[in-house]
């Protein structure tokens, strides 16, 4: 099985080629391997770089739910912690956004450590890119409505990671300052 950094840079590479082309919501259309790179950045430092796993699943978080990677092929090539962690991230979507929102703060609170902090590092990533230089009424109310649900996720998520809480709330009263 891979370890350390061959782990962290082959999940890189993954991620790197199938979200190939894929743009980001906000921070105008960056390409979103950024957004990857952000959360597999966060992880890594919140945990001293010690858990290659957790910074793998970064990586790979979103694989299943914006891709054609499945559980399987992840398991196999990274091992079943990195392969269980992105699943347990994944929204169902066949679902409608309102429903997959509400099962994510409603699950929040019953997922694994590792889990919850790709959660919270996924959220303070997506907070970051909603915050424009003088937002326009439109971009104000948008980063109002996903500042509140993730509060409301990450509520869930909290204890598991100190670093991670306080980054989060840093984001939180960056994004607010800006309304």
């Amino acid at each position: 099985m891979l370890t350390g950094v061959r782990l962290v840079s082959e999940a890189a590479e993954l991620a790197a080629r199938r979200h190939l082309g894929q743009q980001r919501k906000g921070r105008s259309g960056e390409p979103y391997i950024n957004h990857l790179a952000e959360v597999a950045n966060l992880l890594s430092v919140a945990s001293n770089g010690e858990d290659a796993e957790l910074v793998a699943a970064g990586w790979l978080h979103d694989t299943i739910e914006d891709t054609d990677t499945t559980h399987d092929e992840l398991a196999q090539r990274f091992g079943l912690r990195v392969a269980g962690l992105v699943e347990e991230v994944t929204d169902d979507m066949t679902l409608a956004k309102s429903e997959r929102r509400q099962l994510q703060v409603l699950e929040a609170p019953k997922k694994s450590d590792g889990a919850k902090q790709i959660k919270i590092a996924d959220k303070i990533s997506n907070i970051r890119a909603r915050i424009f230089f003088e937002p326009d009424f439109e971009q104000q109310l948008e980063l109002m409505d996903y500042v509140g649900w993730a509060e409301q996720v990450v509520a869930g998520c909290r204890g598991v990671n100190a670093q991670l809480d306080a980054l989060f709330d840093e984001a939180v009263a960056n994004a607010r300052a800006t309304l």
